[in-house]
């Protein structure tokens, strides 16, 4: 008994002063939070700035859009004559121009200028 209360506090003294030299596991990993913290903290940053930027931009194009001349997608593609004949064919049996246009997938003015093609003399047979 003697000698266990003396080694015992030896034990302690030799324990602390080791503790002193040992790293600190969680301090590097504390220290790894911190920077992936900062690191995404920056990055939503940037982000908000950017975003800030596209709006600005968004808001100074938008009177150039309200402008600009609205394409005719009649324009742009061609009627094939077969739909054509098919449209002349249905408008002969007295269908109106709404239920042409729903039946052949094309617009009311499509359907209208075929119309006046056919009865102007221009036939696609």
């Amino acid at each position: 008994m003697d000698y266990v209360i003396p080694g015992l506090i030896v034990l302690a003294i030799l324990l602390l002063i080791l503790s002193f030299f040992l790293k600190d596991p969680y301090k590097e990993l504390k220290n790894e939070l911190d920077q992936f913290s900062m690191q995404q903290i920056q990055d939503m940053y940037q982000l908000k700035r950017k975003i800030k930027i596209l709006e600005e931009e968004l808001l100074m194009d938008d009177s150039e859009f309200k402008t600009a001349p609205v394409f005719s997608p009649s324009n742009k593609k061609e009627i094939h004559a077969i739909l054509k004949n098919q449209v002349w064919s249905l408008a002969k049996q007295g269908l109106t121009i709404e239920q042409i246009a729903k039946q052949s997938s094309l617009s009311p003015d499509e359907v209208q200028a075929i119309i006046t093609e056919f009865t102007s003399g221009e036939r696609y047979e």
